[in-house]
């Protein structure tokens, strides 16, 4: 069975010694101290280990089961499930005044990461359930919020998010399900959705579905489309159950990975809803808990690949092949050990370097959205741009990521023994869910570069600028992280003058090259959150603090990202300034 660390020490440093959370001047975050937020780490880690990571397999062996209309999850996963509420982690970052403890987001994130580590199919879950109470505690009446959210902070109900038909996945306007107006407010739901992930299950008393739908009056396209509260049981005005609503699950679908996750075909029978915001204005609404849900996804594209990881470097110290080029270094043995042979060193640094750089883009990620929570605008617009690389990019690689693991393991690696296999099919369903990456891409290029001008983008290569020239003079950082840091966003810029060069006059040109700009993008961020990486880990070196194991890993890993990595993006660029036509040569008969 694999093994999973929970990585408190790496979150900590960039809590504290990078990000500086309890002197962030936010509301609530100068409680946070190293010795709290140790505690809070430490007990997730526990409950990832111990609780959630054994039950990995099982549930991918097992899966979940569809018996007389009834989701049956794997063996384990309820107890689990309770020990998770019971300790009130499903609870850590919700609103006090319906039962959460009020933790930054980032808490949620830091804790989330640990728990999809150990097991990404349960986790999803609780986190679905945390996309819709923040679309209800956003768009809901004081009647709904009260009703509903109490039981969702603590899971007694759990949560689900609504969007997708047979004939309609990304384009939202060609939905069919309709919402027919009813005198007492109500709406009657008639329609099918699927890839419905915990879409049913036996591990809560009620499941409240949101549902994108068609009301009267809306026209056509996305501008029509509304979003309804739709609860698997009626609730009574006490806040009781009382009769099982007209949705049912028709089947559960056959999935490559999250084996544990209940993914169902959901079918509304003139089911009754109720109105979620405005009517008309569901895709505002539904976006309150997308692009949550995608920066918990891009969140779950790296977890999964951490154990993947740890169990790839624990394997490489074991596994005796072959010797060392360099003269034997196990001279007692038959072979030396994998990890003496340069190419796994490549193979283990590029995935080290990845990991720990996507942790901290994601953590300062969730930070920016406390922030923007705080009233921040312009962290606002930082996290929206930064959101589909977040999504795109870290999944991308967090999927390469899994597989270089598995790759370790030579012949073992593809055989189920191991787990390897599971990581990587697990991980591959993040680059698809909630906006597949060329969607991300698409949205990046074709939205968020232009949005409001221009300006964010614009905020984002003056923030490396403002961080280089403050950094410029540390002889110890300048040549291995000031200077790459320079040349990358030199080549992120290069390519978004590109498009506003060419992208009006020909839009190929810009989506052509709309995915290179993405891992561009995310080669950059990274190149950034590494570098302010070593500026901490510097820092307490100087100052005599810390481990300094710790902090010389920290340093000769940046360094191998910022060598190895972060040239990719004159790649990226280069392709980017070939243009569109390389892409639409070829007409359709021709493929």
């Amino acid at each position: 069975m694999p093994i999973y660390n929970a990585p408190t020490r790496d979150m900590q440093f960039i809590l504290h010694d990078v990000l500086k959370l309890s002197e962030s001047g936010l509301a609530g975050h100068d409680e946070l101290d190293r010795e709290f937020t140790e505690a809070v780490l430490d007990a997730a880690g526990k409950l990832a280990e111990e609780v959630l990571a054994p039950l990995n397999t099982v549930g991918d062996q097992q899966g979940c089961t569809l018996e007389n209309g009834v989701v049956r999850t794997p063996d384990g996963f309820h107890a689990a499930f309770d020990q998770m509420k019971e300790g009130g982690w499903t609870a850590l970052d919700c609103d006090p005044e319906y039962g959460g403890q009020g933790m930054p987001y980032l808490m949620g994130v830091a804790t989330g990461e640990m728990f999809v580590s150990a097991n990404m199919a349960f986790n999803m879950y609780q986190g679905l359930t945390h996309g819709a109470y923040s679309a209800i505690h956003a768009h809901g009446t004081d009647d709904q919020k009260t009703t509903y959210l109490p039981k969702m902070v603590s899971c007694e109900w759990t949560g689900t998010m609504n969007l997708t038909e047979p004939h309609a996945g990304t384009d939202l306007g060609m939905l069919r399900t309709k919402a027919e107006p009813q005198d007492d407010g109500s709406y009657l739901i008639t329609g099918q959705k699927i890839f419905i992930s915990a879409g049913d299950h036996d591990m809560s008393e009620n499941v409240i579905h949101l549902v994108l739908a068609k009301a009267p009056g809306g026209g056509e396209g996305t501008k029509g489309i509304s979003l309804f509260i739709v609860p698997k049981f009626l609730v009574k005005e006490d806040g009781s159950l009382g009769d099982r609503n007209a949705v049912s699950v028709g089947s559960i679908e056959e999935k490559m990975g999250i084996h544990g996750n209940s993914t169902c075909v959901m079918n509304y029978d003139s089911a009754q809803g109720w109105l979620l915001g405005d009517l008309h204005k569901g895709m505002r609404a539904m976006f309150t808990m997308m692009n949550e849900a995608r920066l918990g996804v891009g969140l779950q594209g790296y977890a999964v690949a951490v154990p993947a990881y740890q169990n790839a470097a624990a394997y490489a110290v074991d596994r005796l092949q072959g010797r060392a080029v360099t003269g034997t270094e196990n001279p007692s043995g038959p072979a030396d050990p994998l990890i003496v042979h340069p190419d796994i060193r490549r193979s283990l640094m590029d995935q080290k370097s990845f990991l720990e750089g996507a942790r901290m883009l994601t953590f300062w990620g969730a930070h920016e959205i406390d922030k923007a929570n705080a009233g921040d605008e312009e962290a606002e617009g930082r996290i929206s741009l930064l959101t589909p690389v977040i999504k795109g990019f870290l999944t991308d690689k967090g999927f390469d990521m899994a597989v270089l693991a598995q790759q370790v393991y030579g012949g073992h690696g593809y055989i189920e023994e191991h787990g390897m296999s599971q990581f990587v099919r697990d991980a591959r369903i993040t680059m698809i869910y909630e906006g597949a990456n060329g969607v991300q891409a698409l949205d990046l290029v074709g939205r968020k570069l232009a949005a409001d001008g221009g300006k964010h983008v614009m905020a984002f290569f003056e923030m490396i600028k403002s961080f280089c020239k403050e950094n410029s003079s540390n002889e110890a950082l300048s040549a291995d992280f000031i200077e790459p840091l320079k040349a990358a966003s030199k080549d992120l810029q290069a390519a978004a003058m590109f498009f506003m060069q060419n992208g009006m006059k020909n839009p190929n040109a810009a989506l052509a090259g709309s995915y290179d700009f993405m891992h561009l993008f995310g080669h950059t961020a990274l190149g950034l959150m590494w570098a302010q990486m070593a500026v901490a880990a510097q820092a307490a070196l100087d100052a005599g603090q810390g481990d300094a194991g710790f902090l010389n890993t920290k340093l000769a890993t940046g360094r191998y990202y910022m060598k190895r990595q972060l040239p990719m993006t004159a790649t990226h660029l280069a392709r980017i300034e070939s243009g569109a036509h390389p892409v639409m040569a070829l007409s359709a008969e021709q493929f």
